[in-house]
């Protein structure tokens, strides 16, 4: 079976199934993973008797989505596909790209968090919430502003030299229909996800930046009934939850053994990030609006930081 390199995340994949979402990679390095598809027929019985069909077996993580598929996330360095009969194979795609980079990613030591993130002065801040918060929307008002956009639905977090970086995903966005009619775009442009749904696969070519880059800040979007968009800063305390709740797919960690790994990863970038959370109302604002004032807390931030880094070198 033709196998083709990709890669996403600061990782080089090589997969059987065709993930056209992602950039391809021209060299013959080894892959970091492998995606191919295997028969994983016999764990399908002990997958069934677990809660929400997702279990912890010696083979790996093991979970099937009914009428699509079986997979299997084996030690963050293989994802193993057994469609189901008259499977969608866009709907697997979703799942190899979703859940199971979810599950991949934390097994690597790599926290996902499930927003947006987008590039703003060459670092990077992430918008996160729960689903339908409003991260996508925001992410493309930044990109159709011109800004470059890192990631979608999941955020790869890792230290690079102490630091925390943000790792690109791939040059696609993924917006609901009410979304693309807010910009003025007609969904008979774009692709659907899968059939069950009314959310498209919008492609980001030119503004993509395919590097990683430092994370800055995060900004936790919040719908309240309210007229008026608040923005508090967040303590340490609620940074930490934050960060713990909007972990992608966040509620498999138990089952993964992760617990204390993902509580420890969560505290140190708690402890280091600018982190606000903005209170919206579910109507009676626009994004562009929502976006100038997020703009408007960078530059203060960063000027503070000017002016700290300024003091230290002069004293």
């Amino acid at each position: 079976m033709h196998k083709t390199i990709y890669q996403a995340f600061g990782l080089r994949f090589e997969s059987e199934i065709l993930l056209s979402e992602l950039l391809q990679r021209q060299d013959i390095e080894e892959a970091d993973v492998k995606i191919e598809f295997q028969d994983l027929s016999e764990w399908r019985s002990v997958v069934n008797t677990r809660e929400n069909n997702f279990t912890m077996q010696s083979i790996g993580f093991v979970f099937e989505i009914p009428d699509t598929a079986l997979f299997c996330i084996q030690e963050g360095k293989r994802i193993m596909i057994h469609p189901l009969h008259d499977a969608n194979i866009d709907k697997i795609r979703l799942y190899v790209l979703g859940t199971c980079m979810g599950v991949l990613l934390l097994q690597r030591g790599i926290l996902p968090l499930h927003g947006s993130a987008v590039v703003i002065n060459n670092k990077a801040y992430a918008f996160v919430g729960e689903s339908g918060a409003g991260k996508s929307t925001l992410a493309s008002t930044f990109v159709q502003s011109g800004f470059e956009l890192l990631s979608d639905d999941v955020i790869a977090v890792s230290y690079e030299n102490g630091e925390p970086v943000v790792h690109p995903a791939y040059p696609q966005q993924k917006l609901w229909k009410e979304s693309l009619d807010l910009f003025g775009m007609s969904e008979e442009q774009f692709k659907p996800l899968h059939d069950e749904v009314s959310k498209f696969a919008i492609p980001v070519t030119k503004q993509f930046r395919n590097q990683t880059v430092p994370l800055a800040g995060v900004f936790e979007l919040v719908k309240m009934d309210s007229e008026y968009v608040v923005m508090r800063e967040m303590n340490r305390l609620e940074r930490l939850h934050a960060m713990m709740l909007h972990t992608y797919r966040g509620a498999l960690i138990p089952r993964l053994g992760l617990k204390q790994w993902h509580f420890s990863s969560a505290a140190a970038l708690a402890g280091e990030l600018f982190a606000l959370q903005i209170l919206r109302p579910t109507s009676g604002f626009t994004a562009p609006e929502l976006m100038n004032q997020i703009m408007r807390k960078v530059q203060q931030e960063e000027m503070q930081e000017d002016t700290i880094y300024s003091t230290k070198h002069f004293n």
